[in-house]
């Protein structure tokens, strides 16, 4: 560990906090040497920061070794598998998640540690703010997006549908206030690349599950989506951010219809059917 990172390690104890619930704050990897080191900055006031690594090829593991984390690394198997298996590391009960792309606000980072000296509840939710195309999401449906991100590991687990993940808590959540700040894709071309590839996970799961394609969902679907995002959830507040992101949402929508036809397709072939 640096001795920066010890010392604001330390000083996140200090400042009338000592007696607070210790916490393991932890990230998923894979690649992520552009994102994680202002990452694990914003989670020096943990007493553990775990990083757990799907073998990454570049620096992300070195990145984190500098700054003083814990690193393991397993095979990637889905995100709630890996969010799951990341909790048999962590050496507190009290875990914080955080993706490698997002930061603690410092409203959150103060009041984390008040939130923990006396708990309320078993596991908070968060509030998360995206930034993306030059601005901060305010409508869209992306905001506020609470998430669970605090939480006792002994009081629940990853039960989510990826490519989304979910700790289901033991027992209602709390709130915080304080923000994760999310610095989502890069630029459009990466946001393409992501419904590439979270609509082909997210139709396995479907397929999986016994859904199957609809052409009535594949007609509609995709334009009621765009209805709910741009109209319904404000996205027009957003301006020319908000109609990019309400046409890829209903894009991603359109996307995973195809995937379940293609994956139809391949089942009769499977079968010996026509292809």
């Amino acid at each position: 560990m640096t001795a920066t990172a010890a010392g604001e390690r330390a000083s996140g104890q200090a400042g009338g906090h000592a007696d607070r619930q210790k916490v393991t704050a932890y990230v998923i990897t894979l690649n992520e040497e552009a994102n994680i080191r202002e990452c694990l900055k914003s989670l020096a006031w943990a007493d553990q920061v775990l990083v757990v690594d799907s073998y990454s090829t570049d620096k992300t593991c070195d990145i984190a070794r500098e700054l003083g984390a814990t690193v393991v690394q397993r095979k990637w198997n889905g995100i709630n598998e890996q969010r799951q298996a990341g909790l048999e590391h962590c050496a507190h009960d009290w875990v914080f998640c955080l993706d490698a792309d997002e930061r603690v606000s410092p409203e959150l980072k103060a009041e984390i540690p008040k939130a923990l000296e006396k708990p309320a509840a078993d596991g908070f939710e968060i509030p998360r703010h995206t930034w993306y195309l030059g601005r901060w999401i305010n409508h869209c449906g992306w905001y506020p997006d609470f998430k669970m991100r605090l939480f006792r590991r002994s009081r629940g687990k990853f039960a989510g549908t990826d490519p989304h993940d979910h700790f289901a808590l033991e027992g209602g959540p709390g709130r915080l206030k304080g923000e994760i700040q999310h610095f989502t894709y890069k630029n459009f071309a990466h946001q393409l690349r992501t419904i590439n590839a979270f609509s082909e996970a997210a139709s396995k799961e479907l397929y999986d599950k016994g859904r199957r394609f609809s052409l009535l969902a594949l007609l509609i679907k995709p334009q009621w989506k765009f209805l709910e995002v741009f109209i319904f959830k404000a996205g027009f507040l957003d301006g020319l951010a908000g109609f990019v992101i309400a046409v890829a949402s209903a894009f991603n929508v359109f996307t995973r219809q195809v995937k379940l036809w293609e994956r139809g397709k391949g089942h009769d072939a499977a079968g010996g059917g026509p292809a």
